[in-house]
């Protein structure tokens, strides 16, 4: 048996792609995850398991996996004793966090929480809606729902609560939000026996750096270009954007180069204007990782 041996949990469904694309930046590649969950890694310290989100936070509080990644909303529904390691802003559409939201129909006469004393809701994530309830001091029926949760309002229940990222869906189907229960990014979480393994704890240490270098070049591109050395101090005075580039000499006298990791979208902006003061040769190339 292997004792230097790594298991994590990967979410399967809508972030499954978005989560093997992520570990593919950080330089790992993962192949056969259509097909098993148990798919191939090129990392012969590492053994991947793709399970549901809504699982794995169990599953790495018993120490069944050593690691996982899932939102944090799950690890408040199940209520796991579990360490976050980092956190990791990506989802199946962008970057933002994903919401649980308490919604109605738009023509309800609900318009507080409070309206829903006495009423019935319906939620994939019972616990966490209870104890938002609690604390608002409203008693409500909360029942679980299997699926299609959007369309049970207001035949079947009153309320739901819900996810969504971009709220098209629940304008879709006329629900209109009367409060925001939590809002939630993936994060990469440890078991504590795996964190009490100094083996265990280096390599998922090292797994949440190129994690998190990947996620911090998405929107990053490297640049490089030679300019005059004179016309360098000009260059970075009108171009703040290049904040504290790498400058080399150029075997040609008085010509410099300059590199640089810079917002994608900023680059559209300023290659007119680094032509002007004088630059030759820019080069813009994509990053996989940004290490701070």
């Amino acid at each position: 048996m292997q004792e230097n041996l790594l298991t994590i949990g990967l979410p399967s469904g809508s972030l499954m792609e978005p989560t093997i694309a992520l570990f593919a930046k950080a330089g790992y590649a993962i192949s056969g995850a259509n097909r098993s969950y148990r798919p191939a890694v090129d990392d012969p310290e590492l053994r991947i398991r793709l399970l549901r989100a809504q699982e794995i936070s169990r599953y790495v509080e018993h120490g069944y996996l050593d690691c996982g990644i899932t939102g944090r909303d799950w690890v408040e529904e199940n209520q796991s004793d579990i360490l976050e390691v980092s956190r990791l802003p990506y989802s199946k559409v962008s970057s933002d966090p994903t919401r649980w939201v308490l919604v109605v129909p738009e023509d309800s006469p609900f318009q507080t929480v409070q309206d829903l004393e006495g009423k019935r809701i319906a939620t994939e994530v019972v616990g966490m809606t209870r104890r938002f309830l609690e604390r608002a001091g409203v008693n409500a029926e909360v029942e679980f729902s299997w699926g299609a949760t959007e369309v049970k309002a207001p035949e079947l229940v009153d309320a739901i609560v819900d996810v969504t990222e971009t709220g098209s869906s629940l304008r879709a189907n006329k629900l209109r939000i009367l409060a925001t229960i939590m809002e939630s990014f993936p994060g990469l979480y440890s078991g504590k026996a795996a964190w009490e393994n100094p083996w265990k704890r280096q390599k998922i240490e090292t797994l949440s750096l190129l994690l998190l270098g990947a996620l911090a070049a998405r929107d990053m591109v490297g640049l490089k270009m030679n300019l005059p050395e004179k016309s360098l101090k000009n260059l970075l005075e009108a171009l703040p954007a290049l904040r504290n580039p790498t400058v080399s000499p150029l075997a040609q006298p008085e010509w410099v180069a300059i590199e640089t990791v810079i917002e994608e979208k900023v680059v559209r902006e300023i290659v007119p204007k680094l032509k002007m003061l004088g630059a030759e040769g820019i080069i813009e190339y994509p990053l996989n990782k940004v290490v701070y």
